[in-house]
This record gives C-alpha cells, sequence and structure tokens, in this order.
C-alpha cells in the first residue's frame, strides 16, 4: 500500500475514556492484519513535555529509547503493538507554539501576521505527518487529548477539520464517547453521546465512526438511534463495554468489527483475518493462572492509579509468562517504618521499590530494604530503588551511619550517591536529566547474564544521580556487586547482592520495554524468584 492512511481518535463526554486503549487495540487489529502502523499522542497542555509535571497531575511519565519524556499512553501503544515509539509520537501545544515563535524569531513568516489558522493548524498538521516523511506506515494513528468542547483542544480539531478535505477517503475518525446507563430509570441514555457529537460537529468534523463506552450492552434500537442523531450508519456505531482486563479490548473490537469498518472507509480489500492467536493465548494465561505471589510495591505515589502504570503492567505480564497471578500490595514508603515494617512487609513473597524523585518517603525506602535484605526476600529496586539499596547497604552494613544521596543530603560524610558529573553543569529541568536507551555490559558467569541471555543489552533511562564509584571497591569486597556497567561513562547500572536468593537493583527503567509478546526477562526472573519464595 502507497498511501498512508490516518486515523484520529478524538472522545467526548468525559476524560480518561480510554482512547489510548481504543487507538492501541485498533493498532494491534490492523497489525494482526499485516499492515504497518504508528500511533501518536497529540496532547493539548503548554508544557512541552510531561517531564516536568508532577504524577499527581499527569502520572506516569513514560521514555522513549530516543529519550523523549511522553504521556504513559505511548507505553500502552508500545504494550499492545510491540512497536518502539520517538519523540515525534508525542505532541503537545508546548511544543507546536514553542516552534511556530522560533520560526517568527528566525523570520521565516516573511513578516506574516502569526495566526491560529493558518501558522498553527499547518504546524499540527505537519507534526501528523512527519512521522510519515521518515518510514513509510500503511496506518497512522492519531490520538487527540482532551475533549471535544475544550479550549485547549479547539486548534488540534480544526487540524483535523481541514486533513480530512486534504486526504478524503485517506482520514478517517474515531471519536469514543460515554452512553451512561442511569440506575433510577434503568435504561441507557444516548444524549450525553448525541451532544458530543454535535460540539465536534460545530467544528467542521464529522465522525465516521463512533465508539460507545458503556457499562451496558448497547440495543439495536440504541445502536440505531445513535447512528440516525450522529449521521452514521449502525455498523459504525461500536459497543465498548467494560472488561476484564485493558487486553480484552482488541478481541471485544474484533467481535465488533471495528477494523472491518476502518478497511471500508478507507477503501481497502478485507483479503484476510487477523491473526491474533498469540494474543488469544496471553489472555487464556492471564486468566487461568496456577498460582499467585504476592508483592509489594513500595513507593511514594502509590495512591494514584496511574503513577507506577508500566510497573504494574509489567507485572501482568511476567506473570502470566511464569503462569501466576501477580497480586500487587501498594505501600506509601512515607508510613513505613521499623515498628511496621514486618507487619507490612513480612508475609510477601517480593518487594519492588519504585523510583520516583524527592526526600519524601527515602527513609522508608530505606527501612523497607534492610527488612527484606536481612529477612532474604527476593527484592527488585528501579532507579531511586536502587540507590535506596546502596545507601541502607552502606549505613547498615558498611556502617557508613550518615550514608545518603547527595540530592537529599549535600553535607553528607558518605554521598554514596551522587550527581553525575555531566549533570553538575546543568540548570535547567526540562529534558536535561540522562534520558533514553543506553548500553550496559554485563558480568560474565553472573545471574543477570543467566537472565538476559546476552552478554551487551540496552535499558532506557531517567536519572541524574547515579552510584558513586568512589565507594565502589569497598561495597564489592562487602558483597555488592557491580554486574552491569556502561563503560563508555563507566557508570554502575546493576548490582547484585551476593549470599541472597534475588537481590538486584538497577539504574535503569526496565518497566519502560516490556510487552505482552516480550516480557522484561527482569520482571519474569523476579516474578519467578517470588513464586519460589512463596512455594519455600
Amino acid at each position: 500500500m502507497s498511501t498512508t492512511k490516518y486515523i484520529f481518535v478524538t472522545g467526548g463526554v468525559t476524560s480518561s475514556l480510554g482512547k489510548g486503549i481504543i487507538s492501541s487495540s485498533i493498532a494491534k487489529l490492523l497489525v494482526a492484519r499485516g499492515f504497518s502502523v504508528t500511533i501518536q499522542k497529540l496532547d493539548p497542555y503548554i508544557n512541552i513535555d510531561p517531564g516536568t509535571l508532577n504524577p499527581y497531575e499527569h502520572g506516569e511519565c513514560f521514555v522513549t529509547d530516543d529519550g523523549a519524556e511522553t504521556d504513559l499512553d505511548l507505553g500502552h501503544y508500545e504494550r499492545f503493538s510491540n512497536v518502539p515509539t520517538s519523540q515525534a509520537n508525542n505532541v503537545t501545544t508546548g511544543v507546536i507554539y514553542q516552534s511556530v515563535i522560533t520560526k517568527e524569531r528566525m523570520g521565516e513568516y516573511l513578516g506574516e501576521t502569526v495566526q491560529v489558522i493558518p501558522h498553527i493548524t499547518d504546524e499540527i498538521k505537519y507534526r501528523i505527518k512527519l512521522l510519515a516523511h521518515r518510514i513509510h506506515y500503511d496506518f497512522i494513528i492519531t490520538e487527540i487529548g482532551g475533549t471535544v468542547g475544550d479550549i485547549e483542544s479547539l486548534p488540534f480539531i480544526e487540524a483535523v477539520r481541514q486533513l480530512r478535505w486534504e486526504l478524503g477517503f485517506n482520514c478517517v475518525v474515531v471519536h469514543l464517547t460515554l452512553v451512561p446507563y442511569l440506575a433510577a430509570a434503568g435504561e441507557l441514555k444516548t444524549k450525553p453521546t448525541q451532544h458530543s457529537v454535535k460540539t465536534l460537529l460545530e467544528s467542521g468534523v464529522q465522525p465516521d465512526i463512533i465508539v460507545c463506552r458503556t457499562e451496558k450492552h448497547l440495543s439495536e434500537g440504541i445502536r440505531n438511534k445513535i447512528a440516525l442523531f450522529c449521521n452514521v450508519s449502525p455498523s459504525s456505531v461500536i459497543e465498548c463495554i467494560d472488561v476484564e482486563s485493558i487486553y480484552d479490548v482488541p478481541m471485544l473490537m474484533r467481535k465488533e468489527n471495528l477494523d472491518l469498518e476502518i478497511l471500508q472507509k478507507t477503501q481497502l480489500p478485507i483479503d484476510s483475518q487477523p491473526d491474533l492467536t498469540d494474543w488469544e493465548q496471553f489472555l487464556y494465561a492471564m486468566k487461568h493462572p496456577a498460582g499467585e505471589v504476592n508483592i509489594g510495591l513500595v513507593g511514594k505515589y502509590v495512591e494514584l492509579k496511574d503513577a507506577y502504570k508500566s510497573i504494574n503492567e509489567s507485572f501482568i505480564h511476567a506473570g502470566t509468562s511464569n503462569g501466576v497471578r501477580v497480586k500487587v500490595q501498594s505501600f506509601h514508603s512515607e508510613f513505613i517504618n521499623e515498628s511496621n515494617v514486618a507487619e507490612k512487609l513480612g508475609n510477601l513473597d517480593g518487594v519492588l521499590v519504585a523510583p520516583g524523585f524527592g526526600e519524601r518517603g527515602i527513609e522508608g525506602k530505606i527501612t523497607a530494604i534492610r527488612y527484606v535484605r536481612e529477612h532474604k526476600i527476593p527484592f527488585f529496586g528501579i532507579c531511586l530503588g536502587m540507590q535506596c539499596a546502596v545507601i541502607e547497604f552502606g549505613r547498615n552494613v558498611l556502617g557508613f551511619t550518615d550514608a545518603h544521596s547527595t540530592e537529599f543530603n549535600k553535607s553528607t560524610t558518605h554521598p554514596v550517591i551522587d550527581m553525575m558529573e555531566i549533570q553538575k553543569k546543568i540548570s535547567g529541568m526540562g529534558g536535561t536529566m540522562r534520558l533514553g536507551s543506553y548500553p550496559c555490559k554485563l558480568k560474565a558467569g553472573t545471574r543477570i547474564m543467566d537472565i538476559y541471555k546476552t552478554e551487551n543489552i540496552l535499558e532506557r533511562h531517567r536519572h541524574r544521580f547515579e552510584f558513586n564509584n568512589d565507594y565502589l571497591e569497598v561495597y564489592r569486597q562487602a558483597g555488592m556487586i557491580p554486574v552491569g556497567v556502561n563503560e563508555k561513562d563507566n557508570l554502575i547500572e546493576i548490582i547484585e547482592l551476593e549470599g541472597h536468593p534475588w537481590f538486584f537493583g538497577v539504574q535503569f527503567h526496565p518497566e519502560f520495554k516490556s510487552t505482552v509478546a516480550r516480557p522484561h526477562p527482569l520482571f519474569v526472573s523476579f516474578v519467578k524468584a517470588a513464586k519460589d519464595f512463596a512455594g519455600r
């Protein structure tokens, strides 16, 4: 197929309906039919990227191989399609305006009055098409953040309106909306959907397909009513009923023929069926575990559903690979102390100490790590979790009582974690950390080699601080061994504790590379260790 087709996914009525999951499901179905697909997210906020956004505001910040700090929906895209994303896959209003203003300052508009139309919308259209300029894709799926009618989203919707006319049948608009069930009336209501589509029409965009998020099945009458009032055929009204897992959604969309509707509207031949055999096997294994393991997630944002999204999804992938259900129990590190740590963590099969920034909850993480180290409970530390393991070991094994990270205590006499040299000259906050994929060489003959099955790996990073190599030899002699190193920067990437059944800390973020098709080997090994610990 020579011409790229564009699918735009918009949302109405309310946020958090699941545009990212619908976009990912469309991608999964099209990839299963043999098409090449990529997805991008257009976010209407003025921040350049989510890198400086508080998790309470935005949830997890996902990181790509090329070092982009992006919306967490890109994690869904990668987990479903097994296709890496990049900087070009996430564009914000901030990026659009920054680019246009820069061009204006450089005189590229030759004295024109710079306006939302056409300059901002032209920049949006350029960014949408940019992916196709780099690599040919059969389909580019673009999710528009927010809901129709939001002031912030209007330039993006206007860009979609213009592209519909420019692209013709090479463009499809999928609108996700809500059909709520009113228990008092005992019926589903279509008015929110009608008003949502009306708002979209007022912006000049007619949706081609309407996906209805609902908790009850849509009757034929309701489908016909939505079709009549929203100017679509009944077959283009797609039911998206609540399901047990987000991984059920592609199968639900296949049953609803969403991919067939897209192919018909883009005038493509339907000469095959999507091959979802591997996905079906994954779903069966996920829903029929042979056992259960209890793993504690210790962090400072555990009350936020999306703050550790990739970690939680990685546990699903790894649990399914091990034939068990991973029951994740969250513990707020700020409320863990010596008096309650045994009560909180004593019955767990494994503990993961999560990444993060800031001093709040650090002592609770250190207390948790000491408990699992001394009681031989499988431990996994990610980024700050690894750094806390180094601090704990320094204090309680090496006798460096004030051992700390200079992130939290600049006057410590034992800065076992210190800012990277390259970071000390950087003053800005946004996009200035050590970001993206970096190589790591694993130590031969170690368990980490057995886990990865290769000597050289690439993992994604997001940090400013590192293990202080001035302390390397004393840690090595005491049994905390560096088993993974970035040789170029002499950066310790992985530490392992000798004499412990499973104790690893990693400076990178393995959760960002775990997908349904390729569960991350570290998570798979950690869950297996927890499974063995539970069966001891």
